[in-house]
């Protein structure tokens, strides 16, 4: 065979969240869009907001062409950095400078190339369960281990005793998600607190840095007023993944960036380490339209009240049909209890009533399944009846 032995796993492995993104888009086909109720991906259904496109519209008519669609640092334009420095700065009274930003392609960019920085073949790098499944295969990019803490149900926030007893001499970072995907939940100042003092403790007894990555696609989705540490004010050694896929509804633009502090140990060398690393994983520069359009937009706001009337209509209606889920508290997933062991027999009865979900286990957590609300609000609406029905299968309520 052709392809290589590292590929081969992820050929015949496929993620399931594209899987059933491919099956929607076929069932729609069969039975017509609006009666397939597709949850499985994370494609915001909100517009981007009118600033962006008018912002496209003058960059297009008041810049030189060759700028805007130009080479500029592997880093990104400086006028932009500086600009989101400051907004950071604004937003969690931070000290930041342009030169602690790097412009990336979205936040998958920022975790290959910090991954890559940080990673020698054999390192670890620890994540919580339930996980965004690339983080596995990001950090087998660089011949690293990821290590993966069981789930701690049933509020999900990290078990830090396991935590202190799964850090080695080979740990080189940790990967945190909040608000989280998959379940909605937004870990709190105390578990942040706590969560550094393990890390400070332990990277002093292995005798080098741990560096503590959060990725933050969905940092502005909190509800009923919920905050979200900004993590780099609780521990030092840490690095930001940042993406406006999801907070400006920009998923296929491909930007965000990245955040290196000064705090950062040997900050200044990770900083130049991470620009090469941009460069030689081939993503050369984030996309230049779209790093102008943040300049002028950086501040704009995600639309949380749709998201959060989505997040009611959906708990409240799977809760009364009788099934069991943690309320989320920020992103825009419902984690859901699955009435059977097998999270996937219960996906493929869902089928049955063109519900599309994703089965907990490809989010290291079995027996849950995945819900993305970031679709229309009246999608929900025809969805509930078919959630009804499949409760009644299962006998959580009366058929009716």
């Amino acid at each position: 065979m052709m392809i290589s032995e590292k590929m081969k796993p992820l050929v015949s492995n496929n993620s399931a969240i594209r899987v059933m993104f491919e099956e929607g888009k076929r069932l729609a086909g069969i039975y017509g869009a609006e009666n397939v109720f597709d949850f499985s991906i994370g494609n915001p259904n909100v517009p981007a907001p009118e600033a962006v496109n008018r912002a496209i519209r003058e960059i297009l008519e008041e810049e030189p062409s060759t700028f805007v669609h130009g080479y500029m640092s592997n880093a990104g334009y400086e006028d932009v950095r500086e600009a989101v420095a400051q907004s950071i700065n604004r937003k969690f009274h931070t000290s930041l400078e342009g030169r602690n930003i790097i412009m990336t392609a979205g936040a998958a960019d920022g975790l290959n190339a910090i991954l890559k920085c940080l990673l020698n073949p054999g390192d670890e790098v620890i994540v919580f369960a339930p996980y965004f499944l690339e983080y596995g295969n990001y950090t087998a990019n660089y011949d690293g281990k990821l290590v993966v803490i069981p789930p701690n149900p049933p509020d999900f926030q990290p078990d830090l005793q396991c935590l202190k007893e799964k850090i080695t001499d080979r740990t080189k970072a940790v990967i945190i998600n909040t608000p989280h995907n998959p379940t909605g939940v937004i870990y709190s100042e105390e578990t942040i607190r706590s969560l550094a003092k393990v890390l400070e403790d332990k990277q002093k007894e292995i005798g080098h840095p741990i560096v503590l990555i959060s990725d933050e696609p969905y940092r502005e989705l909190a509800y009923d007023g919920a905050d979200v540490p900004y993590i780099t004010g609780y521990y030092d050694n840490t690095v930001v993944c940042y993406s406006f896929s999801k907070s400006l509804s920009l998923a296929g633009e491909r930007i965000g960036y990245l955040v290196i502090p000064d705090a950062v140990e040997d900050s200044g060398e990770l900083l130049q380490a991470a620009v090469i690393a941009n460069r030689v994983l081939g993503y050369v520069n984030a996309p230049s339209l779209m790093q102008r359009v943040i300049l002028r937009c950086v501040d704009e706001e995600a639309d949380v009240a749709y998201y959060e009337r989505n997040r009611n209509l959906l708990y409240t209606g799977l809760i009364a049909c009788g099934f069991s889920c943690i309320r989320p508290q920020g992103a825009f997933y419902l984690f859901l209890k699955s009435p059977e062991p097998d999270e996937k027999k219960f996906c493929e009865a869902a089928k049955k009533y063109n519900i599309l979900m994703v089965p907990g286990s490809s989010f290291a957590c079995p027996g849950y399944v995945r819900i993305s609300y970031c679709v229309s609000y009246e999608k929900i609406e025809r969805a509930l009846p078919a959630f009804k029905k499949l409760a009644a299968e299962y006998g959580l309520l009366q058929a009716e």
